[in-house]
């Protein structure tokens, strides 16, 4: 260590024959063993003329006749490091240089080895060394920023080898993913002297991800843009990638990665995950986003012809988020019961005529709404109206028969009496008829004259006809004032006389 002493432990031979005149003399070199090169001079036993950094440091401890060659240099310093030659004089021709060198390392901090890995949850050495070359002071070493370790233990030992005495300390502990980075130093000093070095290390403990935050789950509205974060606890830093079902979207190497959604969709509503992965393990975490949009345009049935009696079922689906109220309306009343899906089913048991018309499924919610219609027909049997009836007017008897069915029913008037039909073939009445939607209505008109047949009454019937049935009925006569008002009805059969 810097400022502190060293020997160099030396011993050399001769050949037994050689003669020594006024004994041995020594010099040591530093850098090169041939004086032609004029290396430094470290020590020379005739004088004391050495380099200036050896002046009043060396110190030969050997006895030279015994062939000891032992140096000892004193407050050593970093540009004392080298390789270190001795020469023997034994007198007139016989001077030896020897090729064998001794390296001296002078060293200002001690050492620390440190694994090439350092892995968490898994037992660590650091061993501290410090020379221990100088006989007159005695190294110790001790751990420094220790405390918050976990159950750390310190072991001692001293070993020598070649020409090199080494004490060193071992510090044991299990790291964990806290310690990465934490800081931890040896401190070698001498007692009883102000000398005192240090080395300080910063721990990199390997560890897979510990934690991987992501953001909470959310909503967002439909075509708007959202932006994913998430941040991953490892060392080294992970390779992070964002992924949507199977679909990887982004990836980098970093501790925290963004991704930047733009024009969301309803397609894009489901589970992102965020994983991690450096080697040492891998983790991962996931959000789920919801994409907020106003409802389709509902599917609705095509428009339908139904026979009476029959049962309807009309289908409503529509997509929304959230899932939107579906209201089925009929000719803007509300029917049915309003339901909280993208599914609504409206029955119709027993159809009525009344049933035809338009049906609207209204879907709504907070953010829209939209809707689609159908058309419903009713077919059904013709049914006499209460218009119908025969009425007594100046000119004779006015008969009308109206009558509803879908399709719009065919009218014939019948004089059972004559055994004669009357519809707009017969050339022989005055015959009119109309219709309107699924109403048909027909009129003739009766003049009471004498008949070929004597003039014996006559009952007027009405007949009704469509796809689905016919329908007679004898139709009621009511008599009219000479103003023109009704005066009573009559339960009574028409009679009439042929024109």
């Amino acid at each position: 260590m810097t400022n502190s002493c060293v020997v160099i432990p030396c011993t050399f031979m001769f050949p037994n024959g050689a003669r020594t005149h006024h004994g041995v003399n020594s010099i040591w070199y530093f850098g090169q063993p041939y004086p032609q090169l004029f290396p430094p001079v470290v020590f020379k036993s005739r004088t004391d003329v050495v380099h200036e950094s050896y002046k009043g440091r060396t110190k030969l401890l050997g006895d030279l006749n015994q062939r000891n060659c032992t140096l000892l240099i004193n407050n050593v310093g970093t540009e004392h490091s080298g390789k270190y030659y001795f020469r023997a004089d034994l007198g007139g021709a016989n001077i030896y240089t020897y090729p064998d060198f001794s390296e001296l390392k002078v060293l200002e901090q001690p050492n620390i080895d440190v694994p090439e890995e350092i892995l968490s949850d898994e037992n660590l050495e650091l061993t501290c060394y410090a020379p221990d070359n100088c006989p007159e002071m005695t190294p110790e070493i001790q751990w420094l920023f220790t405390d918050y370790l976990p159950d750390p233990e310190f072991t001692s030992e001293y070993t020598e080898e070649s020409n090199t005495a080494v004490l060193s300390n071992t510090l044991s502990f299990t790291p964990r993913p806290m310690h990465n980075g934490q800081l931890l130093g040896c401190r070698v000093f001498y007692p009883n002297t102000t000398l005192a070095y240090e080395r300080h290390i910063t721990l990199d403990v390997k560890y897979g991800p510990r934690s991987v935050w992501v953001n909470v789950s959310s909503e967002v509205m439909e075509g708007s843009s959202v932006t994913l974060h998430c941040e991953v606890n490892s060392n080294p830093a992970a390779r992070i990638s964002w992924m949507f079902g199977e679909q990887e979207l982004l990836w980098d190497t970093a501790a925290n990665v963004s991704l930047a959604l733009d024009d969301m969709s309803a397609a894009q509503e489901g589970v992102y995950t965020c994983v991690g992965d450096n080697g040492y393990g891998a983790m991962n975490a996931s959000l789920y986003l919801s994409i907020k949009f106003p409802p389709r345009e509902p599917v609705v049935n095509s428009s339908l012809t139904v026979l009476e009696g029959s049962t309807l079922a009309l289908h409503c689906s529509t997509q929304g988020s959230p899932a939107p109220t579906l209201t089925w309306l009929k000719d803007g009343e509300l029917v049915g019961t309003i339901v909280a899906d993208e599914l609504s089913v409206l029955e119709v048991f027993e159809v009525t005529p009344q049933g035809a018309g338009q049906y609207r499924c209204l879907a709504e919610n907070e953010h829209g709404r939209a809707s689609s219609s159908l058309n419903v027909t009713v077919e059904y049997g013709p049914m006499l109206l209460d218009e119908s009836k025969c009425t007594v007017v100046r000119e004779g008897v006015q008969c009308v028969c109206m009558a509803v069915g879908n399709p719009e029913p065919t009218i014939e008037f019948h004089l059972p009496d004559l055994n004669v039909t009357i519809n707009q073939t017969d050339g022989r009445y005055n015959y009119y008829t109309h219709t309107d939607g699924h109403t048909s209505t027909a009129m003739i008109k009766l003049r009471e004259k004498g008949d070929r047949n004597g003039g014996a009454a006559v009952n007027v019937h009405c007949s009704m006809s469509n796809l689905y049935g016919t329908h007679s009925v004898l139709l009621e006569l009511q008599q009219e004032s000479t103003s023109g008002d009704t005066l009573r009805t009559q339960q009574l059969l028409s009679v009439c006389h042929s024109v």
